[in-house]
């Protein structure tokens, strides 16, 4: 009998600090991130970035206990959702660049005898550095180990209403009994070179529209906030990213409360729990915050599941 398998997608991190190297030298070997025509110069520019950053991002893996959580957590998500959609469907997933790969995944799913992959990458909004270049791998190694299997992809789901219902309980369970009028909610979405979205990418129109559709749901929840804002994080390089950064926007809030969603996320990673909840939360001591919080990514919460097996559902 015929199966299908839903695999999900994401970039993976570091499962050690010895993996660290590796993550750094995959992702800025990949075309979709530094977008030079010629294969040589990327790996001269991949090299170069390793070699600077692999010291400095090992020390911030050091303070999350020596890992990255994504693999972990993405573990329970999994198993989270093959209880959802049932024994008939097998649930797998695989990162980009580190461990456990498309490669691992594909083998597994060739020994199942798997006949359908419905291709589900944990990325919200459609970027060529994120989404395109999770299927493009995925894909590209099924070629490789001539798995012949029908593939179907979603390439976003910031619409989907089960999910954004999950974003909306996690921002209220933040605040907890705190009033949340006398804080400024802000979505830090991660940055994006200028020119990627220039050449395109429709990655800052969807989180754009994304806002617009949590302020709404949060309008109905009766959560009014002092205000909403939009922002970016993660700026590499002295290139030109999307703006406001999020410490700019940390300085021009008139606020001294705020609470951070991390809009462009759905499993907390380094850039999650080390860049916003320790890097901004002593820019936000600097600048006189009262109170500067950090709302968890949806995880395996309950309504995101949810969401996924609805979205495989529909596919």
């Amino acid at each position: 009998m015929p199966k299908n398998a839903v695999v999900l997608l994401n970039m993976g991190g570091p499962n050690d600090l010895y993996e660290v190297q590796t993550f750094l030298s995959n992702m800025f070997n990949d075309p979709n991130i530094i977008t030079v025509k010629s294969g040589l110069l990327r790996r001269f520019i991949a090299s170069v970035i390793t070699a600077n950053r692999t010291k400095t991002a090992q020390e911030v893996y050091l303070q999350l206990g020596g890992k990255s959580p994504i693999v972990g957590l993405t573990k329970k998500l999994v198993a989270a959702l093959q209880r959802s959609v049932g024994e008939e469907t097998i649930v797998d997933f695989a990162m980009r660049y580190t461990p456990p790969f498309a490669s691992e995944c594909i083998e597994r799913l060739k020994a199942e005898h798997v006949s359908h992959v419905y291709l589900i990458p944990l990325y919200p909004h459609y970027s060529t550095t994120t989404t395109k270049s999770s299927l493009e791998d995925f894909e590209m190694q099924m070629h490789r180990a001539g798995f012949r299997a029908v593939v179907t992809e979603k390439k976003h789901f910031f619409e989907e209403h089960l999910y954004n219902m999950a974003i909306v309980d996690l921002i209220e369970k933040a605040m907890g009994d705190t009033e949340k009028h006398e804080y400024d909610l802000i979505f830090s979405a991660h940055g994006l070179p200028q020119k990627i979205v220039d050449a395109g990418d429709p990655y800052e129109f969807q989180v754009g529209e994304h806002v617009k559709l949590l302020r709404q749901l949060l309008e109905e929840r009766g959560l009014k906030f002092n205000e909403t804002h939009l922002a970016y994080q993660s700026k590499v390089g002295p290139m030109k990213w999307l703006e406001p950064s999020l410490e700019q926007k940390l300085t021009s809030v008139k606020n001294r409360k705020v609470l951070i969603f991390p809009i462009a996320f759905t499993i907390d990673n380094s850039e999650t729990l080390y860049e916003l909840d320790i890097e901004y939360r002593e820019v936000a001591k600097t600048l006189g915050y009262q109170d500067y919080r950090v709302a968890e990514c949806p995880n395996d919460h309950p309504l995101f599941v949810e969401a996924l097996s609805s979205i495989y559902t529909h596919m």
